[in-house]
């Protein structure tokens, strides 16, 4: 093989590794995630409360689903007597838009710490499990938030009609759309607490990329691989100019 025809192949099979590497990158499925400011009305055990909190939502790849978490980064509500470390439990329903139609129900730990009296009521992070029905963008936005205390139930539902908090451009189990609306999914789980602290704090704060799991590990290996296989053959093309050159 001539060493012109070995030159040509060397650099095909680089051009074919950036063309791999590319091609995972295209592939990725897309996020996008925006706070958005929630005026919740409350209806309490001792007359009705409004607060608003910026709600915070990210996804987690799990599995053939993903892992969503809202989080709030203000206090909701209030209680006219302390509620003591683990007296308060919150859970919540997110609305699904785009690709889906109905709810995701999400949970969390009750109050790692006592909440003093008349002070506003710091919600842990919530989340659930969503599995895609169907191909296509789906969003997310918050929904009904309900607090169970001492015995009492206090129910908080949006009142300014909020827009999503998250995004996700997703693939139904097989790749098939599916068909119909569907209708509550996925399984609640508890979420990390102290989600009030987050220094976020306005829907104007502009969108912030979700963490998306295994997708960006595969993005990272396919760009790693193509920039290894183009140094190997940027390497091997010196090697064999440099034996070309040496005398004979």
């Amino acid at each position: 093989m001539s060493y012109r025809t070995y030159q040509k192949r060397t650099a095909a099979y680089a051009l074919s590794a950036a063309l791999a590497g590319s091609a995972v990158l295209m592939a990725a499925p897309t996020a996008s995630a925006t706070v958005q400011d929630v005026n919740y009305q409350c209806k309490t055990p001792i007359g009705d409360k409004g607060a608003v909190s910026p709600i915070d939502m990210k996804s987690v790849k799990s599995g053939s689903g993903y892992k969503i978490t809202m989080s709030f980064q203000k206090g909701v509500s209030s209680s006219p007597v302390e509620l003591g470390k683990g007296a308060m439990k919150p859970s919540a329903v997110i609305k699904l838009g785009g690709a889906e139609t109905g709810q995701l129900a999400v949970s969390g730990p009750p109050n790692s710490e006592a909440i003093p009296a008349n002070s506003p009521i710091k919600i842990s992070d919530l989340s659930g499990t969503y599995t895609p029905k169907k191909s296509g963008k789906v969003t997310f936005t918050a929904g009904v938030l309900t607090i169970k205390a001492l015995g009492t139930t206090t129910t908080c539902t949006p009142s300014n009609n909020p827009k999503p908090s998250l995004e996700l451009d997703v693939k139904a189990a097989g790749g098939s759309g599916g068909s119909g609306s569907s209708g509550s999914t996925g399984s609640s789980g508890s979420g990390s607490t102290g989600s009030g602290s987050s220094s976020s704090s306005s829907s104007s704060g502009g969108s912030q990329l979700p963490q998306t799991g295994p997708e960006d590990s595969a993005i990272a290996l396919g760009t790693l691989g193509a920039t290894v296989l183009l140094a190997g053959a940027a390497g091997t093309l010196w090697l064999t100019r440099r034996r070309q050159q040496a005398p004979r």
